[in-house]
């Protein structure tokens, strides 16, 4: 017997709200957030798409929703840097960068960047983890062995983000399928120039603009 599509609202149905967000997480990390509509979301989950404004309201909504990180970073960045505080740090927090990467929450660290790419208005989810959860934990860590932390910290992240697009993004070779102590070994050292050595003419940018 063929099997009859669900329609209508899933009252009382706990898997219900978990489907749209598994649906809606897969299809953002796979197309990014401006390709996706909500009507094929509603498809992918086999609900009605009346459900999805009732659990989450907006598309903007159902984003934030979909993308809430399973992990907090900040304690990962503290206990690596806590190992051995500043020297050899790159190569450590690429270690450490790597595992959470490519480790079962994949999907929605990379519908976070393909949305951000496609949709600057969603920038700012990753600026406020990475200035709350990321430079703030740097801070509090090493931040009285280090001055200007984040101006350290921006340096950082364009080495970070750009290695995202290359390994997991456009999958360029061989950085693509270099392992995490490569990686180390490669762009750690690059990490570690970037939390020794002088920054102090670039300290004008760590002041807020009016």
């Amino acid at each position: 017997m063929a099997r009859t599509k669900r329609t209508g609202r899933r009252t009382g149905n706990p898997d219900t709200k978990a489907e749209i967000l598994s649906a809606a997480r897969r299809l953002f990390a796979e197309e990014g957030f401006e390709s996706v509509s909500m009507r094929r979301i509603a498809s992918e989950a086999q609900v009605d798409p009346s459900l999805i404004h009732h659990y989450f309201g907006s598309k903007d909504d159902l984003f934030l929703a979909a993308i809430e990180l399973p992990m907090d970073p900040a304690p990962e960045v503290a206990a690596v840097l806590k190992q051995g505080g500043v020297e050899g740090a790159g190569g450590r927090l690429m270690r450490a960068f790597v595992a959470i990467w490519d480790g079962p929450h994949q999907d929605k660290l990379l519908a976070v960047v393909r949305t951000s790419l496609s949709k600057p208005a969603m920038s700012f989810v990753l600026r406020q983890l990475f200035e709350h959860r990321i430079v703030k934990t740097v801070e509090n860590t090493i931040g009285d062995q280090v001055d200007h932390v984040p101006v350290r910290a921006s340096f950082i992240a364009s080495q970070v983000f750009g290695l995202v697009v290359a390994r997991y993004i456009l999958k360029l070779e061989p950085v693509a399928s270099l392992s995490a102590a490569e990686l180390a070994e490669t762009i750690g050292p690059n990490i570690d120039r970037y939390l020794t050595m002088p920054v102090e003419q670039f300290a004008e940018a760590e002041r807020p603009k009016a």
